[in-house]
């Protein structure tokens, strides 16, 4: 492995993986405070936070942070998930200290202007209602809300038009310095990146970084499921089909993965073959697994039409219940296939190698060897998946979640005694 790690006296983890042949670092700051570590009165404020990252330091304004990083050709971004905060850039390997300086400025003395802060509340706003008269972005919003119903971590990173309204500079420092330190935070870099040159450049400016925070720890996330249906008059029906999946941790985790690609991972899926190609019933179907420290949801996403969604549900119902019944060994090796592809086409990128790096940071605290992925992926055969099936399918409440033409849904007792119909299946001890 190309793999090099340092920890700092501070608690700081540094990871680079040097990829010689090419000729840009892409690096980040990556945080492990996300939509969930909010109190439910700062609905929003850790996306409000990166919003603001970029806006002014006490040594550069914003024009300058902007003007300083595209002076040398180079990219500089932010990004926030329910429970990461990410800062990134990419530039030429001999920009790499001023990218570091930046980023780390960024993170030491961001000023949070009061006027730049009223002008960046009223962008989120706009984005906001963007997102709202999306059909196939607020879905996803409603389906989270419903499966996690009244916790932080059901809740849109956005936030919400009142609560981002009342967001103060005060407000932003406070949760900063709560949730923000080095023991919470990794350093990437990947690409044409000298380890120890990269240290040498993080260490000076932010192995002074306070060591310990004292945000408190966020409740275990609760999966409840449930329905929502938001009927509109548009063309077509957004609609998401959930069941509890599995934490990161949990020994189901990429058993889950492979299962939704077998069940609607590509174009030679169960549901895109079925749903799509010999019925002809959405133009797009898909299933997912995302997994959290704490829990997981498995989904099944499809956009169709008015009259043809009563014919749609109870098709992908039957294919669930297919699933649970047969999974061949040739859609598990094509599963795997499409797994270990993906994991490889991403390192082809340094910027998705350095997203990846950090990643496995700030899930295992410890870089995460290709052959070890696929050595457990080689453990799972066509019977744990179909147990596996059985189990999410039937032990839980199913999530809807449905906007767009919507009036001739399933309604969702229905669906569940449809979803439950057939006998469950003894699990399997493997």
């Amino acid at each position: 492995m190309s793999i090099q790690v340092t920890r700092l006296s501070n608690g700081l983890t540094i990871a680079t993986d040097t990829m010689p042949h090419i000729e840009s670092v892409a690096l980040g700051i990556w945080v492990k405070a996300g939509a969930r570590n909010e109190a439910e009165n700062h609905h929003g404020i850790a996306h409000l936070l990166e919003h603001m990252a970029f806006k002014g330091t006490e040594n550069r304004s914003a024009w300058q942070i902007a003007a300083d990083i595209e002076n040398v050709g180079g990219e500089i971004n932010a990004a926030t998930s329910v429970e990461t905060t990410s800062y990134y850039a990419r530039v030429m390997r001999n920009d790499m200290p001023l990218a570091i300086d930046i980023l780390a400025d960024i993170m030491t003395s961001s000023k949070f202007d009061e006027d730049e802060l009223e002008r960046e509340k009223q962008v989120i706003m706009q984005e906001i209602g963007a997102a709202h008269d999306t059909p196939d972005d607020i879905v996803f919003d409603r389906f989270t809300e419903t499966a996690y119903r009244h916790q932080p971590i059901g809740r849109a990173i956005l936030g919400t038009p009142e609560t981002v309204a009342g967001f103060t500079s005060a407000d932003l420092r406070s949760y900063m310095n709560e949730q923000y330190s080095a023991d919470r935070m990794v350093v990437t870099a990947a690409g044409g990146v000298d380890h120890d040159e990269f240290v040498r450049e993080v260490e000076q400016r932010l192995g002074s970084f306070r060591s310990t925070n004292t945000a408190p720890v966020p409740n275990i996330a609760t999966y409840v499921g449930g329905d929502f249906r938001e009927d509109r008059d548009l063309m077509d029906a957004q609609l998401l089909l959930g069941f509890e999946g599995r934490a990161y941790h949990v020994r189901d985790f990429y058993a889950s993965q492979l299962l939704s690609m077998v069940l609607g991972g590509g174009m030679s899926s169960r549901l895109f073959q079925e749903v799509r190609e010999k019925r002809g019933l959405c133009y797009s179907v898909y299933a997912f697994h995302w997994g959290f420290s704490d829990t997981g949801i498995f989904g099944i996403h499809a956009a169709t039409g008015r009259d043809e969604m009563v014919e749609l549900v109870p098709v992908i119902i039957d294919e669930l219940h297919k699933v649970s019944d047969h999974i061949s060994i040739e859609e598990v090796d094509r599963a795997r296939a499409q797994y270990r592809a993906g994991l490889l086409m991403a390192q082809e990128s340094a910027s998705s190698r350095a997203g990846q790096l950090a990643r496995q940071f700030m899930l295992y605290g410890r870089p995460v060897d290709n052959q070890e992925l696929m050595d457990r992926l080689s453990l799972i055969t066509p019977e744990r998946l179909t147990d596996l099936a059985g189990r999410l399918f039937v032990d839980t409440k199913p999530t809807i979640a449905a906007v767009g033409p919507v009036g001739k849904l399933m309604d969702f007792d229905t669906l569940g005694s449809s979803l439950h119909k057939r006998v469950k299946k003894p699990q399997l001890a493997i």
